[in-house]
């Protein structure tokens, strides 16, 4: 009996665990790493495990990012909201009393602030490329 792995038709793995298309004319492994310049723009390619977690993080702080800001503007828009009634509190607390004019312009420049970084972070978390995830349309043989 001869095991799976003694063809050629057996299934190749990356070092994460991820299979590889069986028919890649070259090991997408070998591809090198690095910035790159595409059709899209600016692009880097990583090795896959870098690629996911960049991908996982980037993605997670954009989302909370883009709920602070929101939460924000919300709060800059009410009188009376949970978010606004707890920043007065803590900077009463702290012996500071802003004008209501003053505590809108604060919260909305915040939240506008908070929703702009997230989008910053998610634009450049998309710049980045596993290995072996296919070329740019630049380097593609398709017409």
């Amino acid at each position: 009996m001869s095991s799976s792995t003694d063809h050629d038709d057996a299934q190749a793995f990356d070092e994460t665990g991820d299979p590889i298309a069986a028919d890649e004319r070259e090991d997408p492994r070998s591809e090198p790493t690095g910035p790159r310049v595409g059709a899209d723009g600016r692009e880097v390619v990583v090795p896959f495990r870098l690629y996911k977690a960049v991908t996982v993080f980037s993605t997670l702080a954009a989302v909370v990012a883009y709920l602070i800001g929101f939460t924000l503007i919300d709060a800059a828009t009410m009188q009376i909201s949970f978010m606004r009634t707890t920043i007065v509190y803590l900077l009463n607390s702290a012996g500071l009393y802003p004008s209501d004019d003053a505590l809108v312009a604060a919260l909305a420049i915040g939240g506008i602030a908070f929703i702009v970084g997230g989008t910053v972070v998610y634009v450049l978390g998309t710049r980045f490329r596993g290995q072996g995830m296919g070329k740019s349309q630049d380097d593609s043989d398709e017409s």
